[in-house]
């Protein structure tokens, strides 16, 4: 009878032990270069090389909406629904740690110059700091629904999606120290550092949809012009000396120089939201056919098949 005791306590041990061990992936090797699709209607991360191939599939069992990289080794994702955060190792495939927050996070956003990364939450309306090990530093109301985020400096960008402004916050204690009137509906955000601009795009409202992105003046926030684009254009890249944009009432990827002007434009993708720049190629993520568009002098040169719903582009080069 007691060896039959031990016998069932050794057993539930086994059992016990291996449910609380972490899933782990693929593991992405140090010197490898990627870009990784972020697809959320089957959660995954697909990893792939400069030669367009598949290095690894990340499936999560969680509906992350969104992921950001945290410097070149981990990948932090979230989700719109859930009540944590989760960060990973990309060299072990291994979770770091995981994070209580509020529901409602929209977006995370990452400074390389302060190691922090912000989260912005549509159900508190607030953005929150965090250092790297993931303690929180600070907290600040802002409008209603702040969404896109970029960070230059000391300085933190907020587009608060359902209200008509744009937050400038001090990276340091978060302190709110300009707001700009911006279009209601606004998303997708790019900082030119060398012209000293913030470019804007967005959904447009109701009956109205958008086909502008605005510039402004990144100390002032002067709206200094006005860029004609394709319908709702709403993913904003700067790489190099031009800003991609991609619209996805259009399914265009258009390529614009620093003043303003569109050098070349290209039909790409179904209903794509995000453009990337990977080595010398733009790669553009077609959310309906999950597709990832490598284009390279105006013409794609490969297309890869990725998991549903390609959401978000990540990209390390090493």
């Amino acid at each position: 009878m007691k060896r039959r005791a031990l016998f069932i306590f050794s057993l539930l041990q086994i059992v016990w032990l291996a449910g609380c061990t972490e899933k782990s992936f693929t593991p992405i090797e140090r010197e490898k270069s990627f870009v990784a699709s972020l697809n959320i209607q089957e959660p995954s991360l697909d990893f792939i090389d400069e030669k367009g191939e598949v290095m690894a599939n990340w499936l999560f069992e969680k509906a992350y909406s969104g992921a950001v990289l945290i410097g070149a080794d981990h990948v932090l994702l979230y989700g719109n629904q859930l009540s944590s955060i989760d960060l990973y190792d990309l060299t072990t495939g291994q979770k770091r740690f995981t994070k209580k927050v509020d529901i409602g996070t929209t977006n995370v956003c990452y400074s390389e110059a302060t190691h922090q990364f912000f989260i912005a939450n549509s159900k508190t309306n607030t953005v929150t700091s965090f250092d790297e090990e993931g303690n929180e530093l600070a907290s600040q109301q802002l409008g209603n629904y702040p969404m896109s985020m970029a960070a230059t400096k000391d300085k933190l960008y907020v587009i608060n999606y359902k209200d008509t402004k744009l937050s400038v916050l001090n990276m340091d204690d978060l302190a709110v120290e300009q707001e700009w009137p911006i279009t209601k509906s606004s998303h997708g955000i790019a900082i030119i550092e060398e012209t000293n601009e913030l470019w804007i795009g967005g959904h447009g409202e109701g009956s109205k949809p958008n086909s502008t992105v605005k510039r402004y003046d990144l100390l002032s926030g002067e709206q200094l012009g006005v860029i004609e684009m394709p319908l709702m254009p709403i993913g904003l890249m700067k790489a190099d000396d031009e800003i991609l944009v991609v619209s996805h009432g259009r399914n265009e990827l258009y390529v614009a120089d620093f003043s303003g002007t569109v050098k070349w434009h290209l039909q790409v993708g179904a209903n794509p939201f995000v453009v990337n720049k990977f080595k010398d190629l733009i790669v553009v993520a077609g959310y309906d056919d999950h597709t990832l568009y490598f284009i390279k002098d105006g013409k794609v040169q490969k297309a890869v098949d990725v998991g549903k719903g390609s959401f978000q582009l990540l990209v390390r080069e090493e």
